[in-house]
């Protein structure tokens, strides 16, 4: 069966079983493609990470394509109809571990840009590509590291695309323009152990701080903004006990995070959950870990240039959005560069049974070459 350019190459992806923080050669396909087209390849290994820096052209701006080669376990591979690492295509799905994040969208990337630079060989500025296998992971040795490097040597990305899937219903009715922060906190409050017989001669960790808990869980942290939802508090897990059903523990660990928009920053969220404990005269103490801060695109070119190319090609008007989860995007907003995501739907991200439209292929192909055009043209 012929298949598009871009399905073609989703496929040899679709079969690397990269299973983060493994690249199993995707980065390889993805170079070898974009040294026939005039690109300075530069793989940066951290670790046990593979990262890739492709470049065409020293002048700026420097747009950029961004993302991940690596991909969730499959989950049991009994519960797939088909082999997770086998692509199949039925009823116009293309099935697979990483067709929906993010290899579809890798291979709509480097097709597009095929084509630009064959319409364009003399266009505008730069085009580079960051590509980690460090994004479902860790995210320690990944984009981080490439972007460190790029900024001790002072250089610079002016736009940056991310192929996360970021649309909901129809290809391109969602761009995320933003994300919000992520902060993680792992709570342990201190009690005293004893037979549930006695309580008295006991302290109770999960009854000393379940009103605290609820208080937190109440809590209104901000309203939001204009770009952002307004800041939440999860509970993601509580542990007590020894086992027994006759045992008053004397510990409890409660793991939460906050998902924060712009209105806050890490330190207040913080500084306003020790006052919360504090007022329960707990014994406790938090272990806090920063997933990633909090950033914007406003609109502007980028998001300009990108809602532009999906009404040229799909005709759709598209919505901004900072809503889900963090991308590798937070490692780059910082540097100063403008950040979106845009990709195929999200709808079975990190499913059994994974899978993508086939005929969103090409459109999305052709809005990043479109967001070429009208930003190094």
């Amino acid at each position: 069966m012929q298949h598009s350019d871009t399905l073609a190459l989703s496929l040899e992806l679709l079969k690397q079983p990269s299973v983060t923080p493994v690249d199993h050669h995707c980065q390889t396909i993805i170079a070898d493609r974009l040294t026939q087209i005039g690109f300075e390849i530069e793989p940066m290994r951290f670790e046990d990470v593979d990262n890739l820096w492709a470049r065409k052209g020293t002048a700026s701006p420097v747009f950029c394509f961004a993302g991940h080669t690596d991909v969730v376990p499959t989950g049991k591979l009994e519960a797939w109809d088909s082999a997770p690492f086998e692509p199949e295509i039925r009823d116009q799905k293309l099935y697979g571990r990483g067709s929906a994040d993010m290899k579809t969208a890798l291979a709509a990337m480097v097709v597009a840009t095929e084509r630009f630079v064959a319409k364009y060989p003399d266009h505008q500025g730069s085009i580079a590509y960051l590509i980690t296998s460090d994004e479902e992971g860790p995210s320690i040795n990944g984009t981080v590291k490439v972007v460190e490097t790029l900024e001790a040597r002072q250089e610079k990305i002016t736009w940056c695309l991310v192929g996360e899937p970021s649309s909901t219903n129809e290809l391109g009715d969602i761009i995320k323009n933003g994300r919000r922060g992520s902060l993680n906190g792992v709570l342990t409050v201190q009690g005293k152990q004893g037979h549930v017989a006695y309580p008295h001669l006991a302290r109770n960790p999960i009854h000393l701080a379940a009103s605290a808990l609820d208080t937190l869980c109440k809590e209104v942290w901000d309203n939001g903004n204009e770009y952002f939802p307004a800041t939440s508090f999860q509970i993601s897990n509580i542990q007590a006990g020894t086992g027994a059903t006759n045992v008053i523990p004397d510990t409890l660990t409660v793991t939460f995070n906050f998902r924060y928009s712009t209105e806050v920053t890490a330190d207040i969220l913080q500084q306003r959950v020790y006052a919360i404990l504090d007022q329960y005269q707990l014994d406790y103490h938090i272990d806090w870990t920063l997933s990633g801060l909090p950033f914007l695109t406003p609109v502007g070119e980028l998001v300009n240039a990108a809602k532009q190319a999906i009404e040229t090609v799909t005709g759709r008007q598209t919505t901004l959005s900072t809503s889900g989860g963090t991308s590798d995007g937070r490692f780059i907003a910082p540097t100063g560069a403008q950040v979106i995501e845009l990709g195929v739907l999200n709808a079975t991200i990190h499913q059994i049974n994974e899978h993508v439209n086939v005929n969103d292929l090409e459109p999305l192909a052709e809005i990043y070459e479109q967001i070429l055009i009208n930003l190094l043209t």
